[in-house]
């Protein structure tokens, strides 16, 4: 009977070392999936921080752009410059300046990202707090409930002098164990209030940043308004507003004739490459098939989308005395253009009236121009899917307020886009 008591002792013994060794490992586990937490936190704030400097490289790039282009317009040579060239460097100006406050959303969209990243870093160091200072009080209260008296007990129960050296070394074991955990809730609470400092700083950078997008869109609003003034200026002026009307419907001509330039080279090269893939079938088949296709060539559906998503606010059709060739379409400055069906880029460039234009030819004769952009988002023979982005909307040319014109051409005569959409 007294075996199978001391057996169970010694089963339950076994038990709880197995108990404290499970507790130990999972304690383990848990620590190496904070510190590898931890890791990939700092990791990817260093990585965000990396794509704030970059940003910030990139709007003083811009600050020093613009200064080129202020110093230009403080010089007595603006001044003795046309209405269209004076326009023209505005329109530099607020292109750049639309770039400031683009670069300026996405610092913002980063700063949000390590916003998010600190407050995770802040809840860790919390936690860390927590747990430490949970610890710190248990061992507190089993000092209040024991004390000295249990070290005293320890050490007068030894039963010779190596025991009692042994003890002692133990007490002080202990005490040093106690030393050592108050010193890691220090370090916890100086933890949190870093990663709680950090967060802060990284909101009042936040907040800056806030403000310089309303300073950016206040400065970009003035420009605009400038640029607008100088063209009811021109519009005022009947008979420098009869040269412009001619000078525009040129400068109409003149594209247009660029246009059909362009989709018959367009042509000859399709034709040209069609012959070359004709000739190398014909070789590799020894005459068995005949060759068929476009050499590559992209064409469209034949079913117009629109370029833009706003309204439209000035139709085809006369307007103040001249032939309006295409659709006027409102957006905001910097909002994307999109291709009105697939096909290749045949002209991007700039005028006095159209501003930054970019023409696409869909196959069957038909082309699309779009202008007045703030930037152009292609290149002359470039592939284009429909929907996809080839500028963004701006106020370039002869444009009193942000909008795509946009124009559709068959067999190089421009007809009504809304018929075709």
């Amino acid at each position: 009977m007294f075996r199978d008591i001391k057996s169970i002792e010694n089963n339950k013994r076994i038990m709880k070392i197995i108990a404290c060794v499970l507790a130990t490992i999972m304690l383990l586990l848990l620590a190496m999936v904070v510190i590898s937490t931890l890791a990939d936190t700092t990791a990817s704030a260093r990585v965000t921080q990396g794509h704030i400097d970059r940003l910030r490289a990139e709007k003083k790039e811009y600050e020093r752009q613009k200064r080129e282009v202020q110093s230009r317009i403080e010089t007595i040579e603006f001044e003795r410059m046309t209405e269209l060239s004076k326009k023209e460097v505005l329109d530099q100006r607020i292109a750049l300046t639309g770039l400031e406050i683009k670069n300026i959303t996405e610092t913002i969209e980063q700063y949000y990202i390590l916003i998010r990243e600190k407050e995770y870093e802040v809840f860790l160091a919390q936690n860390r707090e927590e747990d430490q200072l949970h610890r710190y009080r248990s061992r507190v209260r089993d000092m209040e409930e024991n004390g000295i008296i249990s070290y005293l007990e320890i050490i007068f129960d030894s039963t010779s002098f190596s025991d009692l050296l042994a003890r002692i070394d133990f007490v002080s074991d202990i005490m040093r164990a106690d030393e050592r955990l108050y010193i890691d809730l220090q370090i916890a609470k100086n933890e949190t209030e870093e990663a709680k400092a950090d967060l802060e700083e990284t909101k009042a950078e936040l907040d800056e940043e806030k403000v310089q997008l309303e300073l950016k869109e206040d400065e970009l609003f003035e420009q605009l308004e400038e640029a607008h003034e100088l063209i009811r200026q021109m519009e005022a002026d009947i008979e420098k507003e009869s040269q412009y009307r001619d000078q525009l419907a040129a400068e109409e001509e003149r594209v247009q004739r660029e246009i059909n330039s362009a989709v018959e080279q367009l042509r000859r090269q399709q034709e040209a490459e069609r012959l070359r893939r004709l000739r190398e079938q014909n070789q590799s088949q020894s005459g068995s098939a005949n060759a068929g296709g476009g050499g590559g060539a992209v064409s469209g559906s034949g079913s117009l989308g629109w370029p833009a998503g706003g309204s439209v606010i000035s139709k085809f059709g006369p307007r103040g005395g001249r032939m309006h060739q295409g659709l006027d379409i409102s957006g905001a400055h910097g909002a994307p253009i999109y291709a009105a069906d697939s096909g290749t880029v045949v002209t991007v460039s700039h005028g006095s009236g159209y501003g930054n234009y970019v023409v696409i030819s869909h196959g069957n004769g038909i082309t699309t121009l779009y202008s007045h952009n703030s930037s152009n988002a292609v290149s002359v023979g470039q592939s284009v899917s429909k929907g996809q982005v080839i500028g963004y909307i701006g106020s370039t040319g002869n444009a009193t307020g942000p909008h795509v014109h946009f124009e559709v051409s068959v067999n190089g005569t421009r007809v009504d886009p809304l018929l075709w959409l």
